[in-house]
């Protein structure tokens, strides 16, 4: 009996000491995830920036609240940390305290950093805090050492024109501005004539040179100008006091001349940046906004590279935290020819309008021209409020570029209908229509609609004569002979209502508003057969429509970005639709379209040039929203290519400038003039 006690005294006390040993180690395990909870807790406000909260979980450190933030602030933020995490690998009770040790991870502007590192943990009251050192930031990181971080520029990459003629290049920039000491007694109007000249206002001015750093020997910047800008320069220069230095900036050699097309780079907005998190942009960085700069921002930009350091009290470099190297951007060779975009620009600056020129065999791009249009430099060196407010009230749009939208081609799209017809088998080119005068309904049905043409003709109504005198009837007649049906279903084959891939957003080409897959009604068939009606067709589109009448029927993809094996072998390009015509309905409207410029009586005889064989349309869209509307303007077009030129570099050629209704030489003759000099 006396030994049953003994063995059940032993086993109560086992108990007791069991029950003891789970109470130390459950009481252990919930200040170890106190103390987990403490450290992730910290490095959460550290994601969050929230460096007063972070204050409130350190213990009494020798440094205040306010310089505990500044510090953490400006190493964190400098670095441009991100995405802080911590695995914790130990945690040790040491005494009162608890030292933990944890791997980190996080993102910096030199790249991930990640290392192995300490702290430790020690109860304050009812409370667990971190006893913070400059070590928590980088283990290598002591009192009295400073983090710095700095940026080894990458070079943006140039674009090149198909000769390596630069077209956006990597130079300098001016820098006007004022040296206080130097602007003589005349001061106040020297500032005056200053502020004029670069149109900003004197109080700007006179803020400048009134900030606190300003010493009378101190040169004050007022405004960047473009290196292109010479008479602004001289003139400012004759100013007392003016001085110009130069830095570094985006060029754009041609300017104006290729404005729309080549666009232009500006500082990195904070959207853009946000948008572009972890692709190695930062707040100094520039990017494309418009035209080639932005669609081929991937391969232009550079990434800088960086470095964090640490440094001593004397500014020593001491150690490395990450380096990150510098990544160049890349050229971009185009096949546009810059002399041959210079020229067209000049012949159309004064105008609204556009040029596409491509070789219609390879399906390069050699000219892409929109006016008016606007100086890139100027984007880069920044606009003034008077600048901009000009541009944009400009009433000729020249923010607007024409080459990627679309247009009612009028006649021009004649030769498309006249093609369908004959691929289709639904007209025939000899076929004479039998009608007479300059208006034509093709029964009372269309009540007082009647489809009208310019002037009366003598002979045959067929294919030939109707593409020489550009007769609406006769294509009116040829779209309704074809039928809405089959006509939609062949333009759909050409690609309208379809997005064709290229480096520029470009508008879809269309036959319908409302429904936009079918042709309502006959009156609206028969418009469209001579490019009215809701036949909008985008430009770059239009010429690889046109490609199919030097192809055999078949649309040669329009491309921009050279390619040295494609530019050599000078063979077909690529296809963007094959056999869209029939082989010999193309030639038959190649064969039409020369006759309008050799044949006398043809609309484009104006363009026949000795030694050279050209087919070409003119066209004539009317913009009217209905028979009363005199307000809307008409648009002059003129499409043409040549045929087999000696040097094998044949050129098709799509143009159009608005509001022509008051020219004396119509919109495609106006334009024929241009085009004749760059032969």
């Amino acid at each position: 009996m006396k030994n049953k006690k003994i063995i059940m005294g032993i086993g109560i006390a086992i108990l007791l000491v069991m029950a003891i040993i789970i109470t130390i180690w459950c009481i252990n395990k919930q200040n170890e995830e106190k103390i987990k909870q403490t450290l992730m807790e910290f490095v959460g406000k550290i994601n969050e920036k929230n460096y007063e909260a972070m204050y409130q979980k350190v213990s009494a450190i020798n440094m205040s609240q306010e310089d505990f933030v500044t510090k953490n602030k400006n190493i964190y933020e400098g670095i441009d940390s991100s995405d802080i995490k911590i695995e914790i690998s130990k945690i040790e009770k040491q005494e009162s305290e608890y030292q933990i040790e944890y791997h980190q991870k996080m993102y910096t502007a030199a790249g991930q950093v990640e290392f192995d590192n300490t702290v430790i943990v020690e109860k304050e009251e009812q409370d667990y805090k971190l006893k913070w050192s400059p070590s928590f930031i980088f283990p290598q990181l002591g009192d009295n050492q400073k983090v710095r971080i700095s940026t080894i520029k990458a070079k943006r990459g140039d674009i090149l024109d198909r000769n390596d003629k630069k077209l956006a290049t990597n130079g300098v920039i001016l820098s006007a501005g004022l040296v206080p000491g130097k602007l003589g007694e005349n001061k106040e109007q020297n500032i005056a004539k200053i502020a004029e000249l670069i149109g900003i206002s004197e109080d700007y001015i006179n803020q400048q040179l009134q900030a606190s750093w300003v010493k009378e020997d101190t040169f004050v910047p007022i405004k960047k100008i473009s290196q292109n800008n010479t008479a602004l320069e001289e003139a400012l220069l004759e100013i007392p006091g003016v001085m110009i230095n130069t830095e570094e900036g985006r060029n754009y050699p041609l300017g104006k001349e290729a404005g729309h097309l080549i666009g232009y780079v500006q500082d990195i907005n904070a959207e853009e940046l946000a948008e572009n998190e972890g692709k190695g942009y930062h707040t100094n960085s520039v990017i494309g906004k418009s035209g080639l700069e932005k669609a081929y921002e991937e391969t232009l930009r550079g990434i800088d590279g960086t470095e964090i350091y640490i440094v001593d009290a004397n500014e020593n470099k001491i150690g490395e935290i990450s380096k990150q190297n510098k990544k160049d951007g890349q050229d971009v060779k185009l096949t546009i020819d810059a002399s041959l975009q210079t020229k067209l620009y000049q012949q159309m600056e004064k105008d609204k309008g556009f040029f596409v020129i491509m070789q219609p065999i390879t399906g390069e791009l050699l000219a892409l021209v929109s006016t008016p249009t606007f100086d890139s430099n100027d984007f880069v060196v920044g606009m003034t409020t008077k600048q901009w407010e000009e541009l944009n009230k400009d009433k000729k749009q020249p923010l607007y570029n024409r080459f990627i939208q679309k247009y009612c081609p009028g006649s021009t799209f004649k030769p498309i209908t006249g093609a369908i017809g004959l691929t289709t088998g639904k007209i025939d080119a000899n076929e004479d229509y039998g009608y007479t005068g300059t208006s034509w309904q093709k029964d009372s049905s269309w009540g007082n609609y009647q489809v009208t043409t310019l002037t009366g003709y003598k002979g045959a109504k067929n294919l030939l004569n109707g593409m020489l005198h550009s007769d609406n009837i006769y294509f009116a007649q040829s779209a309704l002979k074809i039928g809405a049906d089959p006509f939609v279903e062949n333009l759909d084959r050409l690609g309208f209502n379809e997005t064709i891939e290229f480096p520029l957003t470009l508008a879809k080409s269309q036959y319908a508003n409302q429904n936009g897959n079918k042709i309502e009604g006959e009156t609206k068939l028969a418009d469209s057969g001579y490019g009215q009606g809701s036949i909008l067709v985008n430009p770059i589109h239009m010429v690889s429509i046109y490609s199919a009448f030097a192809n055999g029927g078949s649309m040669i993809k329009p491309y921009i970005e050279y390619d040295k094996s494609k530019a050599d072998s000078n063979q077909r390009g690529e296809i963007l639709k094959q056999d869209v015509f029939s082989s010999e309905a193309a030639n038959t409207i190649k064969e039409t379209l020369i006759q309008v410029v050799e044949n006398k009586e043809g609309t484009a005889n104006d363009m026949k040039i000795s030694g050279m064989t050209i087919a070409g349309k003119t066209g004539t869209a009317e913009l009217k929203a209905s028979s009363e509307d005199t307000e809307s303007g008409t648009l002059g077009w003129f499409d043409c290519f040549t045929v087999n030129k000696p040097d094998g570099n044949d050129w098709l050629i799509v143009s159009m400038v608005e509001n022509v209704q008051d020219n004396q030489d119509g919109g495609s003759h106006y334009l024929i003039k241009k085009i004749r000099t760059l032969f």
